[in-house]
């Protein structure tokens, strides 16, 4: 049974600065806290919608000085229309299959993790992450988390989310795909088919994390409308 829990009795910390990996010459903070086995989905859940993002047992959202560029961004899954382009990106994947597994870490897993990074995120900070750092991201986690596996027609794994369920959505917390299959188009198809998995469990929102209105990193989130954006009058409708 979940325990109930004082927002206010939480200790949250703050980062020192760093690069910022959105905007040249902007340096980041982020505000965080932890979350336990008993309380994590809970609070993973109270945290989300106010904001934060999940990193295995940690869970923060941007605190930088004179910068709040970063912003919530969730699709509204009930009342989602594809335009052509997604209509295509969908089309063309249609002998792709999703299994949703439980949030175990596999060698199979890791191998497309690693192909990713190389050739996506060669310096970032996951680069050289080995197997059992791999191991603690997906499977050290105090939420409700499963996996979502892409295979292709011929059962070969080409892309997989790391997914958290929330009481109202589901929230897509890490992705990555087979960099061979560009012409696919999966991180779109990823999007596209969490919302039909919404829609499948009448969860209302999916939700994509931050988006930076300035950095082309993450113009594609607000291709799927209708979207909403956190700001300060909460969740708003974003044109």
């Amino acid at each position: 049974m979940t325990r109930h829990f004082d927002p206010n009795s939480l200790q949250f910390y703050i980062t020192m600065p760093a690069p910022c990996p959105y905007l040249p010459d902007q340096m980041e903070r982020k505000v965080f806290t932890s979350l336990d086995p008993l309380d994590g989905p809970h609070l993973n859940d109270f945290l989300t919608h106010s904001g934060f993002r999940r990193s295995q047992n940690v869970i923060y959202r941007p605190h930088c000085e004179g910068c709040n560029a970063c912003r919530s961004i969730r699709v509204l899954a009930f009342d989602f229309v594809p335009g052509k382009s997604l209509k295509r990106a969908w089309k063309h994947n249609q002998d792709i299959t999703r299994l949703t597994v439980e949030n175990y870490a596999t060698r199979e897993q890791f191998d497309l993790f690693t192909q990713y990074l190389k050739t996506r995120h060669h310096d970032g900070g996951m680069a050289n992450m080995d197997f059992d750092r791999y191991e603690l991201m997906v499977e050290d986690c105090a939420s409700r988390t499963d996996i979502f596996e892409y295979r292709d027609g011929n059962g070969t794994l080409i892309a997989c989310c790391i997914t958290d369920e929330l009481r109202d959505g589901l929230s897509m917390v890490y992705s990555f795909f087979d960099t061979n299959e560009s012409k696919r188009g999966l991180g779109t198809y990823m999007i596209l088919d969490h919302l039909q998995a919404c829609n499948q469990a009448s969860l209302p929102y999916l939700y994509l994390g931050y988006w930076v209105k300035n950095s082309p990193k993450m113009s594609y989130k607000t291709r799927f409308n209708p979207h909403q954006i956190l700001g300060k009058e909460g969740w708003q409708l974003h044109a």
